[in-house]
């Protein structure tokens, strides 16, 4: 089942009607059956700067050439040095290749306990899906298809998805709504300036960052490459591991602060099988470690329990 299409339609800047939720081609459950090995994306997932996706981003279809990509702008590029700050006892982890700005983790320690849990750990909210079952057999690397190949194929269409759903609630997400990049009322991420400071950015501000790196990334033929032949890098991996991460912390950032949205919208079964399916894929290939998934340990045991994640 397709659920993705129903929100085609809705990008960034995009106005809200029911009519525009209509199906309009295969997603990215089409390759769950592939058994070639020649997989290829088939178009950039952002030319330029995502800020501008609004009508190009929203009823665009992907089908022109990846060779014929111009290369974007390298001016807002950011780079994801990886700290996890602990009882106050950072911890460096992987850089990326691109020299220039970082984000960091800050959670804070609380010893009173919510009143109430978050909207989307209540029922009927946490169990509404698209998709009865699990994801496994829709992530796991077809026989005779190159691992490389399954994992950038689907970073690449998760990626898509993300960036559609977040044009859907980025109205909402301003630097007054949301003044801190934040996952609940004890996970903050940080940003590391050029003089390494730790500081806060409202979360649009972050997440324009994160998808105009993580678009580069995809543009880049040198780390994602997509003509025949091509190799990938020995990096590649920890390319990977670094673009679901920061996937992640906009899931996590919207399930605790937009949610509501979400509901208002009539999307939240949408949304809820579409992190099933990335929390899935993420797990299946050992991409992003459960203590930088904590912000949403207990939905995503919720889902376990469902048995949409297994």
């Amino acid at each position: 089942m397709s659920f993705l299409n129903t929100i085609r339609g809705l990008g960034r800047g995009s106005k809200k009607n029911k009519k525009d939720l209509e199906p309009t081609q295969p997603s990215l459950y089409a390759h769950s059956n592939l058994s070639g090995s020649n997989l290829r994306r088939t178009q950039s997932p952002t030319k330029g700067s995502p800020t501008k996706m609004s009508a190009r981003g929203a009823t665009g279809n992907y089908t022109s050439s990846p060779t014929k990509r111009n290369k974007l702008q390298q001016q807002q590029q950011p780079q994801f040095e990886q700290q996890h700050h602990h009882h106050q006892q950072p911890q460096q982890s992987e850089q990326s290749m691109l020299p220039l700005k970082r984000s960091t983790v800050q959670t804070v320690s609380s010893n009173a306990t919510s009143a109430e849990p978050p909207l989307f750990l209540c029922e009927p909210y946490v169990k509404s899906a698209l998709v009865k079952g699990s994801f496994k057999t829709i992530v796991q690397l077809p026989k005779y298809v190159d691992s490389f190949e399954w994992l950038a194929l689907n970073i690449f269409e998760l990626f898509n998805h993300l960036n559609r759903f977040y044009g859907v609630i980025q109205e909402y997400d301003t630097p007054e709504t949301c003044p801190t990049m934040n996952a609940g009322p004890n996970t903050n991420y940080l940003w590391l300036n050029s003089n390494g400071q730790a500081v806060n950015l409202p979360a649009c501000q972050y997440i324009e960052y994160v998808i105009a790196w993580i678009s580069n990334k995809l543009n880049d033929q040198s780390v994602f490459p997509t003509k025949n032949g091509g190799a990938f890098p020995p990096n590649f991996v920890k390319d990977c591991k670094n673009i679901t991460r920061q996937m992640f912390r906009i899931f996590a950032h919207i399930y605790y602060n937009h949610f509501d949205t979400i509901v208002h919208l009539s999307l939240e079964a949408h949304w809820n099988s579409f992190f099933a399916h990335f929390v899935s894929f993420v797990k299946e290939f050992n991409l992003v470690d459960r203590t930088e998934m904590e912000p949403l340990i207990p939905l995503i045991d919720n889902l376990e329990q469902q048995g949409k994640i297994i």
